[in-house]
């Protein structure tokens, strides 16, 4: 779980650093909110209650559009190296609507 939280986290820290949008919420604060989630998010079984805290806490983070869109793109840079299907139910497992899919077929820029 370890390589796998760092795989994950050094992913996400790298589109972050490459991203040029300017928004409040970063990739780090994604990768700390959603590293409860790395288990889950790499080998599949069951989401556990601080994973879902996590995905609660970034959602409510995410308030602004700037904000949703950078969460956006930092989520799909992160599913390219984890099992996509798995990064896509998890809002739903966590009883959490977000206003777009994880999925590398969506275009964060046009996420409101």
């Amino acid at each position: 779980m370890a390589l796998a939280l760092k795989f994950f986290t050094c992913l996400v820290l790298t589109v972050c650093i490459a991203a040029s949008v300017d928004a409040a919420l970063t990739c780090n604060t994604v990768t700390s909110s959603l590293a409860p989630c790395a288990n889950y998010l790499s080998k599949g079984g069951a989401v556990t209650a601080p994973c879902c805290e996590g995905v609660k806490k970034l959602n409510g983070l995410a308030q602004t559009t700037l904000d949703r869109q950078q969460a956006c793109k930092c989520l799909k840079a992160a599913a390219e190296s984890i099992d996509p299907s798995l990064a896509s139910g998890l809002p739903g497992k966590c009883s959490v609507s977000i206003p777009y899919s994880i999925s590398m077929d969506t275009n964060c820029d046009n996420v409101k």
